[in-house]
């Protein structure tokens, strides 16, 4: 597909095309997208072929364990990967169907801000700490906007308020240092949805919160993507806060998705080992005493990638076929599709 700096524009007549079934193209398309890094100690195979789809106000998570490629599929998406050493080298990212990796610097500089944004996992590295936050949120308005620096704060102001930063007014010339993890991160989200974007992703935005600052985060995130109408990608690791917020997920593994589907059936029947294995480790309300389950060994060196399924070294479930055949993303029940030799098996509880 070709594109140019006026197909990324906002569209006044429609949202999206319609495909040939009539459904509309959602909002983001990511094929088969794979990311590698070039270093000193050899080739490191970041994400290997990962797909996704989310539409407009919906709520996508992509969950996986800590070094699966998930933030770094997110950075692909939005071009900011640092190359060198890091690549993209295959795939296709669709944004309201134009393909991003065929974007000039400057045509994804328009895209960013304006209709793609992102919420970082440590806001207090994120934000600048020399200045305040009043003014990286205005900073915004005066150049994508071209407001004077007067109406640019109190735009600023407006967005604090938004995201429930108490005393705002006052607030909004403090430092990011003069704020809590909580309300460094309601900053973070100020930032991001200042320009009203049509996509937000958010990177692990509760990690090293406590659990009620995390339950006001999501809370927050759900409410502006209703508010607004964007599409949301929520990547994270704690599947606890993403049952009550998401739609669709999409469960990572060795940089690839290994499982997607509504995240009802995916917590009620996960059709993969390895989500399930997740699923075993999360504390429950209604199991009280006894020892969570653990994930026998350890995720795999993105550099020495497993033969045949990605998970077979720590699978109950592993035979030859697994260590040998690496299987395909296939379709194992209604709206289910995972990449399991037995998923038809597990799904229906027979393994």
């Amino acid at each position: 597909m070709t594109s140019s700096p006026a197909g990324t524009a906002r569209r006044d007549d429609a949202v999206s095309s319609p495909d040939d079934t009539g459904r509309a193209a959602p909002l983001l398309e990511v094929r088969d997208l794979r990311v590698e890094y070039r270093t000193s100690y050899g080739l490191t195979n970041a994400v290997n072929g990962l797909s996704y789809a989310v539409d407009r106000g919906e709520t996508l998570a992509i969950l996986g364990e800590s070094g699966s490629g998930k933030s770094v599929a997110a950075r692909a998406v939005l071009g900011i990967i640092e190359s060198p050493p890091g690549y993209v080298t295959g795939g296709e990212v669709l944004f309201d169907e134009v393909d991003l990796l065929r974007l000039s610097r400057k045509q994804m500089r328009r895209v960013r801000g304006e209709r793609m944004a992102i919420v970082f996992q440590d806001a207090l590295t994120a934000l600048n700490p020399v200045f305040t936050v009043g003014f990286q949120i205005a900073e915004l308005f005066r150049v994508h906007r071209g407001l004077s620096k007067s109406d640019a704060t109190a735009k600023a102001v407006e967005l604090l308020d938004r995201v429930r930063i108490p005393n705002a007014r006052n607030r909004v010339h403090d430092y990011p240092h003069e704020f809590s993890g909580g309300m460094r991160q309601r900053v973070m989200i100020a930032m991001a949805i200042a320009l009203e974007p049509d996509l937000l992703i958010a990177d692990e935005p509760t990690t090293a919160l406590d659990v009620t600052v995390q339950a006001q985060i999501m809370a927050l995130l759900a409410e502006l993507r209703r508010d607004l109408g964007m599409g949301l990608v929520l990547i994270t690791h704690d599947l606890g806060v993403v049952a009550e917020v998401a739609d669709h997920a999409v469960v990572m593994y060795a940089g690839r998705g290994i499982e997607y589907g509504s995240i009802e059936r995916i917590f009620e029947s996960p059709a993969h080992p390895y989500t399930r294995a997740l699923m075993r480790s999360i504390p429950r309300a209604d199991q009280k005493g006894g020892r969570l389950e653990a994930i026998d060994g350890a995720p795999p060196n993105l550099s020495n990638i497993p033969s045949g399924c990605e998970f077979h070294p720590r699978c109950p479930l592993a035979t030859q076929l697994c260590v040998t055949d690496r299987p395909e993303v296939v379709e194992v029940a209604p709206g289910r599709r995972t990449a399991c030799h037995y998923g038809e098996e597990v799904v229906k509880g027979e393994r």
